[in-house]
């Protein structure tokens, strides 16, 4: 698989298209010997195992099975992926733990905190289609 930097926001992972649902192409990206020298590869995660799956929402249906394509990531996508699972979630924790050590003792506050985490990604979860529009991965034939 191919990591190339096509621009200064976008990044082409090479992948062959290994299932099609409707209003979506699965793509199966396999590891990559690039990911080794690429500054981005701890936020990337292609780089993590042997095969990374992403789904394509609205692809335009002219696609075949086991088709090699190339998808098109945008670096500001990750920003904001990176916030929405990381960054949000641990101020979240931290407000919730400094607020709540004010009126309960200090172990509650600490299991209050981490318990606001489970209505947080319910939340994230019920908004995946939100999401999916927002974080849109784009697809074309090599």
């Amino acid at each position: 698989m191919d990591l190339k930097q096509t621009e200064e926001n976008a990044y082409i992972h090479s992948g062959v298209i290994s299932r099609i649902k409707r209003g979506s192409v699965i793509v199966s990206l396999d590891k990559n010997v690039h990911c080794e020298s690429c500054h981005a590869k701890g936020a990337c995660g292609v780089s993590d195992s042997a095969e990374k799956v992403v789904e394509i929402a609205n692809a335009d249906g002219r696609y075949a099975l086991n088709e090699p394509v190339e998808v098109i990531l945008k670096k500001n996508l990750g920003h904001k992926a990176v916030f929405w699972a990381y960054v949000f979630p641990f101020i979240l924790m931290l407000l919730t733990l400094l607020t709540a050590s004010y009126f309960v003792a200090e172990w509650l506050a600490g299991v209050l905190s981490l318990l606001i985490l489970i209505p947080y990604y319910l939340l994230i979860h019920g908004l995946k289609g939100y999401f999916k529009k927002t974080f849109d991965i784009s697809i074309q034939r090599i």
